[in-house]
C-alpha cells in the first residue's frame, strides 16, 4: 500500500524522532570510565644495589611503585610509576608485561615510567645478562628481588580491578614552583656549556648563577567522581636528585612532597618527571638535610598550588584514549660509543663500576635492542593531552609539545624506557656539555622524536 500526503510525512517525521531518541539513549547508556589505584613496595631488601652499585644499608622512605588502572570503552590500560632512578631496554618490557598479565591487555597498553631518584635502583635485563658474562662482574638487582617485586606488583595491579569506580570528571590544574629547578647547561663566557651538576649549590658561584632555561609550572590532571577526586596525576621537570650513592634508599624530596600531600588530601598521588634531560635542583641543592627538606615544601606548595587551581569538566564515555606509536632511534657509532667501546668498558675488571654498568652495560643493551623500537605514547584525558616519551629527553622537547598544541593543557613526562639515555638535540652536541657523554642516540634523534610528538599530538583531537 502506497502512503502519501500527509500520513507520509508523519511517519517520516515519527521514524526519525524515534532514530533520534535511540541514538540518544545510546549515548546515554555508554559507560563511564572507571579507575583503581594500587600501590607496591619496590625498596630492595639491604644488601641489594641502588645506582649503580652500592649496596643498600638504609631506607629513609621507601621506594614505591604507584600506578592507576583505567578503563573506558572497552578498552583497558596502566600507568604505573616507580621510585627507582631507571628502568631500561627488557626490563621495562618485564615490567610491563607483569602488568599487562595482571590485569588482562597487552604490554603496549602499559606505560612504565621512573621518576629518576639517583638513591634509588635500576633495573635491565639485557644489562644483567651481560654482567654476568663479564669477567669480575659489578653487582646488580638480584633474580630472586625482581621475581618477588613481580609478583607483589601483579598481585596489588590484579587486586586493583575489584575496586574498579566510575568517574565523571577530569580537572586540569597548573602552578608555578618556585625555587626547585635550575638548569644544567649555564653558558661559559666565551662559549661552552658550564656544567651545574644536582649538587652545585656546594659552589657558591654555580649557585649564585640564573636558573636559566626551565619549565617553572608544575601541572596536575585529577580523575574524579562527582565532587570527590580519585587520584592525581603531576607533571614537573626536574632532576629529583639530591644525593646518590650513599646507601641509603630513598625518594627523595619529589617523594616527600607526594607522599606529604596525599596524607594531607587523602587522595592518591602520582608522580611523573617530565624533559628534565638538562634541568636539576642544583642551584637550590648543596646535599644538606636542610636544602632537601626545603626543595620538598617548596615543590609541596607547588603541588597544592595546582591542586588549587584546578578546574573540572564532565567526562563521558568512550572519551579516553591511549595512542601508541613506536619510535626508532639510531644507535651511536662514534668515537667512544661504538660496539666495541662499550664493550670494552664493561669487560674491564679494572674499570669504574658505575661506567660498566652505564656506560657499558646498559648502552650495549640497547644495542642489542636496536630491533625492537622505543614506544611513545600519547593519553586524551578530558581536556588534558598526556605524552609519555622514552630516554631522558631535554626540555627542549615537552617546549616544542607545547608549541605545538598551544591551545590545549599539554602534559609531558619522560624517563618511560630508559635504554636510550639522554636524549639531546642536535646543537647541543655541538655545544658539548654532561648531556651528550651519556646519550646511547646521536644526531638526528630530536627530529625524529619531535616527529613522533607531533603525531600523538594530531591524534589526539
Amino acid at each position: 500500500m502506497k502512503i502519501e500526503g500527509a500520513a507520509a510525512l508523519f511517519l517520516e517525521t515519527a521514524c526519525a524522532v524515534l532514530l533520534a531518541a535511540a541514538g540518544s539513549l545510546g549515548a546515554e547508556a555508554a559507560p563511564l570510565p572507571r579507575a583503581a589505584t594500587f600501590v607496591c613496595d619496590a625498596t630492595p631488601p639491604p644488601g641489594e644495589v641502588l645506582v649503580w652499585t652500592t649496596p643498600l644499608a638504609e631506607v629513609a622512605q621507601p621506594l614505591l611503585a604507584k600506578g592507576v588502572v583505567i578503563e573506558d570503552g572497552g578498552e583497558r590500560f596502566v600507568l604505573c610509576t616507580f621510585d627507582w632512578c631507571e628502568i631500561c631496554n627488557d626490563g621495562d618490557l618485564m615490567l610491563r608485561a607483569c602488568l599487562a598479565e595482571a590485569v588482562g591487555i597487552d604490554p603496549a597498553r602499559v606505560v612504565v615510567h621512573a621518576v629518576h631518584q639517583h638513591a634509588a635502583a635500576w633495573v635491565d635485563i639485557g644489562a644483567n645478562a651481560l654482567l654476568d658474562a663479564a669477567p669480575e662482574p659489578p653487582r646488580r638487582l638480584t633474580d630472586a628481588f625482581m621475581e618477588a617485586l613481580k609478583a607483589r606488583l601483579g598481585a596489588a595491579a590484579k587486586e586493583a580491578l575489584g575496586r574498579m569506580r566510575a568517574f565523571d570528571r577530569a580537572g586540569i590544574g597548573q602552578a608555578q614552583v618556585e625555587r626547585v629547578a635550575s638548569t644544567r647547561r649555564l653558558r661559559a663566557e666565551g662559549g661552552g656549556i658550564t656544567v651545574r651538576f644536582s649538587g652545585g649549590g656546594k659552589d657558591p658561584a654555580l649557585a649564585a648563577a640564573p636558573e636559566g632555561d626551565i619549565d617553572p609550572f608544575l601541572k596536575t590532571v585529577t580523575l574524579a567522581a562527582g565532587d570527590r577526586p580519585l587520584a592525581r596525576l603531576h607533571f614537573y621537570a626536574t632532576h629529583p636528585q639530591t644525593f646518590a650513592c650513599t646507601g641509603v634508599a630513598s625518594s627523595d624530596f619529589v617523594g616527600a612532597a607526594r607522599e606529604a600531600l596525599e596524607a594531607k588530601e587523602k587522595v592518591f598521588q602520582l608522580y611523573f618527571t617530565g624533559c628534565a634531560g638538562d634541568v636539576t635542583a642544583g642551584k637550590y641543592n648543596d646535599g644538606s638535610d636542610t636544602a632537601r627538606a626545603g626543595l620538598a615544601a617548596r615543590l609541596l606548595a607547588g603541588l597544592e598550588a595546582a591542586v588549587a587551581a584546578t578546574k573540572y569538566e564532565p567526562i563521558a564515555g568512550g572519551s579516553l584514549r591511549l595512542r601508541t606509536l613506536p619510535l626508532a632511534l639510531a644507535c651511536r657509532a662514534d668515537k667512544g660509543h661504538t660496539e666495541a667501546d662499550l664493550r670494552a668498558r664493561l669487560e674491564n675488571p679494572a674499570g669504574d663500576p658505575g661506567s660498566r654498568v652505564y656506560d657499558g652495560a646498559i648502552a650495549l643493551a640497547f644495542v642489542r635492542r636496536a630491533a625492537r623500537p622505543l614506544l611513545t605514547y600519547g593519553l586524551t584525558l578530558g581536556a588534558a593531552e598526556i605524552l609519555f616519551l622514552p630516554g631522558e629527553p631535554m626540555l627542549a622537547f615537552q617546549r616544542f609539545a607545547q608549541d605545538a598544541a598551544p591551545a590545549r593543557f599539554v602534559a609531558v613526562a619522560g624517563y618511560c624506557d630508559c635504554g636510550p639515555g639522554y636524549i639531546c638535540t642536535d646543537a647541543a652536541f655541538a655545544e658539548g656539555g654532561y648531556e651528550p657523554t651519556a646519550a646511547n642516540v646521536g644526531l638526528g634523534s630530536e627530529a625524529l622524536l619531535k616527529k613522533a610528538i607531533r603525531e600523538l599530538l594530531a591524534e589526539g583531537r
